[in-house]
């Protein structure tokens, strides 16, 4: 192969047009015959370029309202041509193809177009860019002899190049054609993603691909031992860890990055302001406030202990008053994520406590609530050999009027809004799950235990006293009678669950007997 490859002639034909005049301009004084087309060419004269317009080089112009214009045997030639092998150069002769060394393309703006509220399927079609990626295509094909550019990030490193080797090297191109058929991949993957969501036929198709960017290396994996990286989705629907913000703090760890988007999911269920505080990714603490600094502190005292060393999710902006909170002498954070920051707080959380140097900070830059919950996509899990997908797990609008209730009695106005609290929160703790709450707070959490009765005494103990007049919500139904009578030990008045156990009417008849009102939504929500 060629190691350092001379640019005599370079096409340009670019959607996104940042950069380009100024790309070209350098091209230009270092001697390279510049070709483009259509609305790329139009740029380049306004801006006072010598280039030669793609249909005047091929003598073919543009057909089919713009659909074909690159598509022409003296371009692909040029493109694909092996500058080592004699035949192709005298087939270039013979047909009047001049080689082309540099091939800067970016595809017509398909994502940005369906993501346009109410969009219309023709015009999500015509922005399928068919010419264009088959130049990308052809020139990282060809990468041994052509270089070929697809984002305008990738301009100052193409010029550093061309001053530096006077050319481009081969590794270079080949870091360029690795980034090309990404590219390329990632746009078809939209497109077939946007086709299976709109075309009859159902979500699952027969082959999935995923349109992932990569965002950052980690320093590490879930231990120190694994390498990771964190990829992020292109345009999401709503706020998320790949497009917060980080305004302070170190580097993020891949375990940060599990525990904020846990943090993200719970409080954006609720319209109030409301506060948690995860670790290992199960909420270990959460509330609801008059004030997000209320909400904090109330989430942080649910369980003090645990807290310590946590990640937390707030739904409303943090201001000095909670900054203050979180700075109490004794409390460490990891991390916390927020619609936002005042400046005051920033300053508190970066200058005061003894942990501020440490402490990342992740601001959303969007408001946080009910209304952007549902995220789009699908929730995908990687297993060896395979992956899993599924739809995401959605909760009831409100489990308790939707629900139904079994037993004598029915829940108090208070023990309504405590159930409708803990459901929310339950969907957030590893199975099996089992949450005690009161007055808008977590008070303990049982998870991810074998035995639900295990789970049961976890979150009993962990609620100690404040059990009694609390409420109990479980992620699945008891298949026995003994969680529940351990509830009512505990002072528990008031449980929601699935149900749907071959033995209900235990679970139902253990209520009835201690005067317990019970709620069955009929909805199961694992989390593994």
């Amino acid at each position: 192969m060629t190691d350092v490859v001379p640019v005599c002639r370079a096409l340009l034909s670019v959607s996104d047009k940042t950069g380009l005049i100024g790309l070209a301009q350098a091209l230009a004084n270092q001697g390279v015959a510049l070709l483009a087309s259509g609305g790329t060419h139009a740029a380049l004269i306004k801006a006072g370029l010598a280039v030669t317009e793609i249909a005047d080089y091929t003598g073919q112009p543009e057909i089919l309202g713009g659909r074909v214009k690159t598509l022409h045997p003296k371009i692909h030639g040029g493109i694909l041509a092996r500058r080592d092998v004699p035949s192709d150069l005298e087939a270039l002769a013979a047909q009047g193809i001049e080689p082309i060394d540099l091939v800067i393309v970016n595809l017509y703006p398909f994502e940005q177009t369906i993501a346009k509220p109410g969009v219309a399927f023709e015009e999500a079609i015509e922005n399928i860019d068919i010419g264009g990626p088959s130049l990308i295509r052809g020139a990282a094909k060809n990468q041994a002899h052509v270089a070929v550019v697809t984002d305008p990030s990738q301009y100052p490193a193409l010029l550093e190049q061309l001053s530096a080797n006077q050319g481009t090297t081969l590794s270079f191109r080949q870091e360029l054609a690795r980034a090309a058929f990404a590219h390329t991949s990632a746009y078809d993957a939209a497109i077939a993603g946007y086709l299976s969501s709109t075309l009859p036929g159902g979500p699952f198709r027969p082959t999935v691909v995923l349109p992932f960017t990569l965002k950052s290396t980690l320093r590490y994996g879930e231990n120190p031992h694994q390498h990771a990286a964190f990829y992020v989705e292109n345009r999401p629907k709503t706020p998320t860890i790949g497009n917060a913000q980080v305004l302070h703090g170190k580097e993020l760890s891949y375990n940060n990055l599990l525990d904020l988007d846990s943090a993200l999911r719970l409080i954006r269920q609720f319209s109030e302001p409301a506060a948690c505080v995860l670790k290992h990714n199960n909420p270990c603490g959460a509330a609801l406030g008059l004030t997000i600094a209320e909400a904090f502190e109330r989430a942080y005292q649910g369980d003090p202990v645990s807290a310590f060393g946590g990640i937390v999710g707030l739904n409303r902006p943090v201001d000095l008053a909670t900054a203050q909170r979180m700075g109490i002498a004794g409390r460490f954070l990891e991390a916390v994520i927020a619609p936002s920051f005042t400046p005051e707080a920033i300053t508190f959380l970066t200058t005061k406590p003894s942990w501020r140097n440490s402490v990342r900070l992740l601001a959303l830059n969007e408001p946080v609530g009910p209304e952007n919950a549902k995220v789009g996509g699908y929730d995908l899990r990687r297993v060896e050999g395979g992956l899993l997908i599924q739809s995401w797990d959605r909760l009831q609008a409100d489990p308790v009027s939707e629900g139904t209730c079994p037993t004598h009695r029915k829940p108090t106005d208070d023990e309504a809004r405590d159930l409708r609290f803990a459901w929310r929160i339950v969907q957030s703790v590893k199975s099996n799950a089992i949450v005690l709450a009161k007055g808008g707070q977590l008070l303990g959490a049982g998870a991810g235990q074998m035995s639900r009765l295990d789970s049961v005494k976890i979150a009993v103990e962990k609620a100690g006293d404040r059990a009694k007049g609390a409420v109990l919500a479980s992620d699945a139904f008891f298949p026995f009678r003994d969680g529940p009578d351990i509830a009512v030990g505990a002072g528990v008045t008031a449980i929601i669950q699935p149900g749907g156990s071959k033995r209900d009417e235990e679970t139902i008849t253990a209520c009835n007997e201690n005067g317990l009102a019970m709620i069955f939504t009929g909805q199961r929500h694992f989390r593994h």
